[in-house]
């Protein structure tokens, strides 16, 4: 057990850091931008909604990588292993640019898509056209990251993120202020920053890669592969990202109060979502290592002692929420109508937590057995169930604490789908490649 608890903790307490620090790219872009004025503020918004849309569909490119390494590395062939993820950094700079090509001319339609006033739709044109430069360079950080979780590294991660956050805001503060080039200083400011990011991550995995032979020439072989499994786990992204917009447009409809609700309820969920997923990364690069080596009982002990871990830290979680509710939203809001809709909205994230945390860790252990098949399949069966289930809730007139009962039940469908698989021990296949 010790063994496990500090393999654990060696690699998930980094990962959250890493995490957290990911919104607050978005977070000072929105506070300095803010003082611009409204227009370019809520052009930030759309922009950057778009703009974070379009990246996280590409998330396998480190989920994959990571399980896919991480399998090399408990084989024993670390040039094999590093070889593995620069495919998958060749997969993300093409996707990244074909994303480009796309986005370019599109910036104005997309903009208008997402409803953006006359006044804000200019700037965020602007914002979208420069800032999707960089989508390249945010596809390539996330399929290294992978790379270095599946060499059981998550501190690099970590140090790249902290060091490219406080890049990003003196940047941004420099190019908007200091060179008045408004909205569009933020968002040079932000491909900047991480360009300079990718660039760190590709002199780590550049160094590891001589050191070790393996070469960092495309091979087409290998990058059509790093695609093929990364498919299921596109459709998985794909589908718990319809989930969320199907929660917010019911939420939406249940009036002004409930959506506000809702928005900052789901702020906290992504929150504790982080901590959660943190131990989800470190199973993708645990669980990875033991099936490469051929370590059955090890990935079994390690998947047993990160359950426990899950529902632990779940508990602890929904426990916080319950004790710092009435705190929480006072932070966000002082309308008495939507602190009214959100507190027992809150308890049912609260209660929910325990069984969120089974899932994230079922979730990071499936992922780096390279199960992705299954995940996308669970995934659409938990979609076709809680797609009803939330639409009856503006008939029933359940308001928001039904929708968030829904959410709840969504998480429990997932539990249970997951639970099963690892039950069965299909995912167990042991070997450098799956």
């Amino acid at each position: 057990m010790r063994r496990h608890d500090r393999e654990i903790v060696a690699l998930a307490v980094p990962a959250f850091g890493a995490l957290v620090a990911e919104p607050l790219f978005v977070m000072t872009d929105s506070a300095i931008v803010g003082h611009l004025g409204t227009a370019q503020l809520a052009g930030l918004g759309v922009a950057s909604a778009l703009l974070m849309t379009a990246v996280s569909v590409f998330v396998f490119l480190a989920y994959a990588t990571t399980a896919a390494v991480a399998r090399r590395v408990g084989a024993g062939d670390l040039q094999a292993a590093i070889r593995q993820g620069m495919d998958g950094i060749w997969l993300a700079l093409l996707l990244g640019v074909a994303v480009v090509m796309v986005v370019l001319p599109t910036a104005p339609a997309l903009v208008e898509l997402f409803g953006a006033s006359r006044t804000a739709a200019p700037y965020a044109t602007a914002y979208l056209r420069i800032s999707s430069l960089g989508i390249p360079a945010m596809l390539v950080v996330l399929a290294a990251t992978g790379v270095l979780r599946g060499l059981q590294d998550t501190r690099t991660p970590l140090y790249v993120s902290v060091t490219g956050f406080a890049a990003n805001a003196l940047l941004n503060t420099g190019l908007v202020y200091g060179a008045g080039l408004g909205i569009a200083g933020s968002a040079w400011g932000t491909v900047i920053a991480q360009c300079g990011m990718a660039a760190v991550y590709l002199a780590v995995v550049i160094r590891g890669a001589r050191r070790h032979n393996a070469s960092l020439r495309p091979d087409a072989a290998g990058i059509r592969a790093s695609a093929q499994a990364g498919v299921p786990l596109l459709i998985r992204t794909l589908s718990l990202r319809a989930i969320l917009m199907i929660a917010t447009a019911v939420a939406a409809r249940l009036g002004d109060v409930d959506i506000a609700a809702h928005q900052i309820i789901l702020s906290l969920w992504s929150l504790l979502a982080f901590a959660l997923d943190a131990i989800a990364i470190a199973g993708q690069a645990i669980i990875g290592r033991y099936l490469g080596a051929a370590d059955v009982e090890g990935a079994k002990g390690a998947c047993r002692r990160m359950v426990q871990w899950g529902i632990a830290v779940g508990f602890c979680l929904g426990l916080l929420v319950v004790l710092s509710r009435p705190l929480f939203l006072s932070l966000f809001t002082s309308d008495v109508a939507v602190k009214d809709a959100a507190l027992p909205a809150l308890l049912v994230v609260a209660l929910s937590q325990p069984v969120c945390g089974i899932v994230y860790v079922l979730d990071g252990v499936l992922m780096g057995a390279g199960d992705g098949p299954y995940l996308a399949g669970a995934m659409l069966v938990t979609l076709a169930v809680f797609t009803p289930a939330a639409l009856l809730v503006p008939f029933l007139k359940g308001g928001l604490t039904m929708l968030w009962a829904a959410m709840a039940l969504m998480m429990t469908v997932r539990m249970l789908t997951l639970w099963l698989r690892s039950r069965s021990g299909r995912w167990i296949v042991t070997g450098a490649t799956r």
